[in-house]
C-alpha cells in the first residue's frame, strides 16, 4: 500500500463584528475593531481612536489639533467616554493631537449617538464604550511599535493557565529624550506616558474577577519656568458572576480622577485641581426566551470637584495660599431595559432610567441678593453679582437635588431579510457641566457640579433611519436625527473662567438644538474595502434675555455653535493586494468652523482695539486632506514566531495649509491692525515598525 496525501487550502473563518444587525433595535450605533483602527492613517504614524471615530457621520471635532471630538452637534462634555465602565474625563495628549487611548490595548468600542440603552446615564450627546483586552489564559504572547513621535509595548500571558492571566500595554512619546541631543541649550520638554493593564481570574465556572486600570499623564515645560502635568487615573474591580443559563450579573467597585497642574516660576505660584469619583454599580441581564431579554440595575456615583488651590512656589514668591471651595455631590440612577422581538418583522427596544442628583454641602458658598449675574441696561452687558455673604456647609447637608425619568424607545421593521427601517427616542439628563469658552475642551476648563443656580442639562433626541445589506458585501445606512438640549450654560462677553470662584456668576441658562442627516456606505469584505460617510447637520444656540429689558447673547438669536459642521465627508478605503502589501488612505472634507470676527476697531490711548460682532457669525475656510500609508510584512517573518511590519505615512499629502484659527494682532510699525492665518500641520510623513511575539 502506497500512502496518498493531498494537501488542503487554509479554511478561515470571520466574522463581521461591525456590522449592526439589520433586524435589532439598534440604530446610530458605530462598532469597531482594533485592527480597523490600526488601518486608518495618522498623523506622524500614532494610530489614533478618537481621531479614528472623527471619520464615522455624525462625528467631528472643532478643529486641527483640537481635543475631544462633537457627536450629533452636541459640545465635547457631552459626550460620555467609558475605559472597561471607568469614565474618562480628559482624552487627549499633548493637548490634542493625540487621544489617551492606545490602540493595541483595546479589544473593541461601541459609539451609540443616539437610541442608547437605559444601563448609560449622565451624559447628553453619545457614549463611547471601549473594552480593553482580557489578556491571553493560554499562551504568553508580546507585541509593540517603534514610531516616529513614541513607543509602545503590550505583553499579556497566563497567570494560571486556563485559569488567570494579565495584560499589560505601555506606551511613551520621547521628544524629550531628543531635544537636549539636537539642541543642547534648549530646556523645553514634552511627553506624555500612559499604561494599561487588566488581570482576569475565572474562579470556577459561575464566577469571575476582573481588574483593570489605566494611568496616564502629560508634561510640558518651558525653561521649567512654565511646567503643565495633567492626567488621569481608572481603576475598575468587577465581579461577574452567573445565576444560571438565563440570569447574570455584573458588580462593579469603580474609580476615576483628572488632575492639572500648573506651575509658573516667574509668577511664584502653583495651580493643581481636578476631580475625582467612585461609582459603585450591579448590573444584571435576564433571557426569559428567546424573544425577550431585560437588563437592570442600579449605580451610585459620588463626585468630589476641586476647581483649584494656588500655592506659592518658593519662599519669596508673594503669593498667598488660597484653595477655591470644593465641590461635592452624589449621582445616583435604577434602570430597566427590555429587548423583545414580536415577530419576524418587528424588533423593539425600550426601557426607563430614572436618576437623582444632590449637590453636596461645601465651605464659602455665595450668597446673592437675586441673581449671580446681573444685567447693566446703560452698557447693555451682563456683569457678575456681588455676593452680599459666605455660608459654610456641612457636606452631609443636602443643599439641592434634581431628579428625573429618562425614557428610552427603540424600533426596528424589516421590509426584507436585507432591509429595514428604524426609529427611535431617548430622554437623557446631564448633571455636570465643561465650562469653556473656547472652541474645544483645554485642560484648564472647569467641571462643575448643578446646583442651587446651575439646572441640569436635559436633551430629547429622535431619529429615524433606513438599513440595506447588499449581497453580505455592502451596507447602507441613512438616518435624520432632531436633538434638543434645554439649560445648555453659555458664558456671558468678557467672562474670566481661570481660576473662578463664582462660575455661576459669569454663565447664563440658554438652549441648543442640533438637526442632520446623516450616511454610510461600507464594503466589510474583499482585497478592497472602505467607507463613504457624509454628513449635513446643523448645530445652534440660543440664549435669550430673562426678561424684556435684556438682550440675551447674540441679541438673543439663535448662532452657531463652535462645532457647527454644515458639511463633512470622509472616504477611506484598503487595499490588500497580498499578505506583504496593504494601502490606505483617507479623505476628509468640512465646513470651516464658526469663528467670531472684528467688525471695527477704535483708538484708546494710543492703540488700535479691534471691536468685535456677534459670535460665531464667519467662519474658517474649508477643511480637507488626504492621509495615506502602506504596511509592508516582509516574507521573511512569515514563518517565524517573531513577525514585522512597517508602516509607511504621510499626512496631508498635498500639503493644504488648513487654518487653525485667525488672528488679529497690531502691526508694530504701523499701528494698523492685521491679520494672520495659524496653520498647525502640512505634509507630515513617518515611519512606525511593529512587532508581535
Amino acid at each position: 500500500m502506497s500512502e496518498n496525501v493531498e494537501s488542503l487550502d487554509e479554511i478561515v473563518l470571520t466574522s463581521p463584528t461591525e456590522k449592526i444587525s439589520i433586524r435589532k433595535a439598534e440604530m446610530s450605533v458605530n462598532k469597531m475593531t482594533a485592527q480597523t483602527i490600526k488601518e486608518i492613517p495618522a498623523i506622524l504614524g500614532e494610530v489614533d481612536v478618537l481621531k479614528s471615530i472623527t471619520t464615522l457621520p455624525g462625528v467631528t471635532t472643532a478643529g486641527e489639533g483640537q481635543s475631544g471630538f462633537n457627536v450629533r452637534g452636541g459640545s465635547a462634555d457631552q459626550n460620555l467616554v467609558l475605559l472597561d465602565e471607568a469614565t474618562l474625563f480628559n482624552t487627549s495628549h499633548l493637548f490634542g493631537l493625540f487621544s489617551v487611548i492606545n490602540a493595541d490595548a483595546i479589544k473593541d468600542l461601541k459609539l451609540f449617538k443616539g437610541g442608547i440603552p437605559a444601563k448609560y446615564g449622565g451624559r447628553i450627546s453619545s457614549v463611547l464604550d471601549v473594552h480593553q483586552k482580557d489578556g491571553n489564559k493560554y499562551n504568553f504572547h508580546g507585541n509593540g511599535g517603534i514610531g516616529s513621535i513614541s513607543s509602545r509595548l503590550t505583553l499579556e500571558g497566563p497567570i494560571v493557565k486556563n485559569k488567570a492571566s494579565f495584560f499589560l500595554s505601555g506606551r511613551r512619546s520621547y521628544a524629550d529624550l531628543f531635544i537636549p541631543i539636537i539642541m543642547p541649550d534648549n530646556d523645553n520638554t514634552a511627553y506624555f506616558y500612559d499604561l494599561n493593564t487588566k488581570v482576569n481570574w475565572e474562579i470556577n465556572d459561575d464566577n469571575k474577577l476582573y481588574v483593570s486600570g489605566y494611568f496616564g499623564k502629560d508634561v510640558f515645560s518651558l525653561s521649567n519656568s512654565f511646567i503643565n502635568t495633567y492626567g488621569n487615573a481608572v481603576g475598575n474591580i468587577r465581579w461577574n458572576h452567573v445565576f444560571n443559563n438565563q440570569l447574570f450579573s455584573n458588580l462593579s467597585l469603580i474609580f476615576s480622577k483628572y488632575y492639572y497642574g500648573l506651575e509658573l516660576d516667574f509668577v511664584g505660584f502653583q495651580w493643581n485641581s481636578g476631580l475625582q469619583n467612585i461609582n459603585f454599580k450591579y448590573d444584571l441581564k435576564q433571557y426569559f426566551n428567546d424573544n425577550v431579554s431585560i437588563e437592570y440595575g442600579i449605580n451610585t456615583i459620588v463626585h468630589q470637584f476641586n476647581p483649584g488651590k494656588i500655592e506659592p512656589n518658593g519662599a519669596d514668591s508673594g503669593i498667598e495660599e488660597n484653595q477655591i471651595a470644593k465641590k461635592y455631590a452624589i449621582e445616583s440612577g435604577v434602570y430597566i431595559d427590555v429587548e423583545q422581538r414580536l415577530n419576524e418583522r418587528v424588533d423593539l427596544r425600550y426601557g426607563l432610567r430614572f436618576t437623582a442628583f444632590s449637590r453636596m454641602g461645601e465651605k464659602n458658598k455665595n450668597s446673592y441678593a437675586d441673581s449671580p449675574v446681573i444685567y447693566n441696561e446703560e452698557l447693555e452687558i451682563y456683569e457678575q453679582a456681588t455676593p452680599i455673604g459666605q455660608k459654610d456647609f456641612s457636606r452631609s447637608k443636602i443643599l439641592k437635588t434634581y431628579v428625573n425619568f429618562e425614557p428610552r424607545f427603540s424600533i426596528a421593521y424589516s421590509l426584507t431579510k436585507t432591509s429595514s427601517i428604524k426609529a427611535s427616542y431617548q430622554r437623557m439628563a446631564q448633571y455636570l457641566h465643561l465650562i469653556s469658552n473656547t472652541q474645544s475642551p483645554s485642560p484648564l476648563d472647569i467641571w462643575t457640579p448643578s446646583g442651587e443656580h446651575l439646572k441640569p442639562q436635559l436633551s430629547d433626541q429622535i431619529a429615524f433611519g433606513y438599513n440595506k445589506d447588499f449581497n453580505n458585501k455592502y451596507t447602507l445606512t441613512a438616518e435624520i436625527f432632531g436633538k434638543t438640549v434645554k439649560n445648555r450654560l453659555d458664558y456671558i462677553d468678557g467672562a474670566d473662567l481661570i481660576a473662578q470662584e463664582a462660575i455661576e456668576s459669569v454663565v447664563l441658562a440658554g438652549k441648543s438644538r442640533a438637526y442632520g442627516l446623516e450616511l454610510l456606505f461600507k464594503k466589510e469584505t474583499g482585497k478592497f474595502r472602505g467607507w463613504v460617510s457624509y454628513t449635513l447637520a446643523r448645530s445652534e444656540q440660543q440664549t435669550k434675555g430673562r426678561n424684556s429689558t435684556e438682550i440675551g447673547i447674540n441679541n438673543s438669536e439663535w448662532y452657531a455653535t463652535g462645532y457647527d459642521k454644515t458639511h463633512d465627508l470622509s472616504l477611506l478605503t484598503s487595499y490588500k493586494p497580498s499578505n506583504t502589501w496593504n494601502f490606505n488612505s483617507n479623505f476628509t472634507l468640512q465646513t470651516g468652523q464658526p469663528v467670531s470676527y472684528p467688525t471695527g476697531s477704535y483708538e484708546y490711548l494710543g492703540s488700535n482695539i479691534p471691536n468685535y460682532g456677534l459670535r460665531n457669525t464667519f467662519r474658517l475656510p474649508m477643511y480637507h486632506r488626504l492621509d495615506i500609508s502602506a504596511t509592508y510584512k516582509p516574507r521573511k517573518y512569515e514563518n517565524k514566531k517573531f513577525k514585522g511590519a512597517w508602516i509607511f505615512s504621510i499626512y496631508n499629502i498635498y500639503n493644504r495649509k488648513n487654518s487653525s484659527s485667525i488672528l488679529f494682532n497690531q502691526d508694530v510699525e504701523t499701528g494698523i491692525n492685521k491679520t494672520e492665518r495659524l496653520s498647525i500641520f502640512g505634509l507630515i510623513p513617518a515611519v512606525t515598525f511593529n512587532f508581535k511575539f
